[in-house]
Protein backbone atom coordinates (compact mmCIF):
# COMPACT_ATOMS: atom_id res chain seq x y z
CA UNK A 1 0.00 0.00 0.00
CA UNK A 2 1.75 3.11 -1.50
CA UNK A 3 1.53 6.65 -0.06
CA UNK A 4 -0.04 8.98 -3.22
CA UNK A 5 1.87 12.17 -4.24
CA UNK A 6 0.53 14.59 -2.26
CA UNK A 7 0.66 12.23 0.76
CA UNK A 8 4.44 12.45 -0.02
CA UNK A 9 4.76 16.03 -0.72
CA UNK A 10 2.18 17.20 2.25
CA UNK A 11 5.01 14.91 4.84
CA UNK A 12 8.20 16.30 3.14
CA UNK A 13 6.86 19.87 3.67
CA UNK A 14 5.66 19.02 7.09
CA UNK A 15 8.98 18.07 8.04
CA UNK A 16 11.11 21.12 6.23
CA UNK A 17 8.23 23.31 8.31
CA UNK A 18 9.33 21.72 11.25
CA UNK A 19 13.23 21.97 10.96
CA UNK A 20 12.73 26.09 10.16
CA UNK A 21 10.71 26.36 13.21
CA UNK A 22 13.35 24.89 15.43
CA UNK A 23 15.98 26.79 13.62
CA UNK A 24 14.03 30.25 14.16
CA UNK A 25 13.39 29.03 17.90
CA UNK A 26 17.14 28.38 18.24
CA UNK A 27 18.37 31.35 16.49
CA UNK A 28 15.82 33.59 18.73
CA UNK A 29 17.26 31.99 22.29
CA UNK A 30 20.37 32.85 21.44
CA UNK A 31 19.13 36.59 20.42
CA UNK A 32 17.40 36.42 23.69
CA UNK A 33 20.83 35.65 25.80
CA UNK A 34 22.76 38.10 23.83
CA UNK A 35 20.24 41.06 24.46
CA UNK A 36 20.12 39.90 28.33
CA UNK A 37 23.87 40.22 27.96
CA UNK A 38 23.95 43.28 26.35
CA UNK A 39 21.28 44.96 29.12
CA UNK A 40 23.61 43.44 32.31
CA UNK A 41 26.65 45.10 30.47
CA UNK A 42 24.63 48.71 30.28
CA UNK A 43 23.19 48.33 33.67
CA UNK A 44 26.43 47.30 35.38
CA UNK A 45 28.64 48.24 32.94
CA UNK A 46 31.13 50.38 35.54
CA UNK A 47 32.76 47.11 36.18
CA UNK A 48 34.10 46.75 32.34
CA UNK A 49 34.30 50.60 32.05
CA UNK A 50 31.24 51.65 30.50
CA UNK A 51 29.69 55.07 31.78
CA UNK A 52 26.78 53.66 33.75
CA UNK A 53 23.06 54.63 35.07
CA UNK A 54 23.07 56.28 38.27
CA UNK A 55 23.67 53.31 40.85
CA UNK A 56 20.32 53.65 42.58
CA UNK A 57 18.98 52.67 39.52
CA UNK A 58 21.34 49.72 39.07
CA UNK A 59 20.91 48.64 42.99
CA UNK A 60 17.15 48.59 43.04
CA UNK A 61 17.07 46.11 39.70
CA UNK A 62 19.57 43.86 41.28
CA UNK A 63 17.04 41.84 42.76
CA UNK A 64 15.31 40.97 39.48
CA UNK A 65 18.74 40.05 37.40
CA UNK A 66 19.56 36.99 38.98
CA UNK A 67 19.33 35.04 35.26
CA UNK A 68 21.15 37.68 33.89
CA UNK A 69 23.96 37.69 36.12
CA UNK A 70 24.41 34.29 35.99
CA UNK A 71 24.41 34.41 32.04
CA UNK A 72 27.18 37.26 32.54
CA UNK A 73 29.30 34.91 34.93
CA UNK A 74 28.80 32.18 32.20
CA UNK A 75 30.04 34.54 29.31
CA UNK A 76 32.91 35.70 31.23
CA UNK A 77 33.92 32.15 31.92
CA UNK A 78 33.29 31.15 28.84
CA UNK A 79 34.63 33.82 26.89
CA UNK A 80 36.06 32.79 23.68
CA UNK A 81 36.02 33.46 20.09
CA UNK A 82 32.55 35.04 19.87
CA UNK A 83 32.77 35.15 15.90
CA UNK A 84 33.11 30.88 15.64
CA UNK A 85 30.02 30.61 18.16
CA UNK A 86 27.90 32.55 16.29
CA UNK A 87 29.01 31.19 12.84
CA UNK A 88 27.89 27.53 14.78
CA UNK A 89 24.88 28.63 15.93
CA UNK A 90 24.18 30.00 12.54
CA UNK A 91 25.42 26.70 10.84
CA UNK A 92 28.01 28.35 8.67
CA UNK A 93 30.98 26.21 7.88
Amino acid sequence: MGFSILDRLRRILSAFDTSHREQALSLTAVEMEELENIFTLLLLGSFVGFPSPPSFLAIELLPFMEKELAVLNKRAKDSGDMLAEMCGTLGID
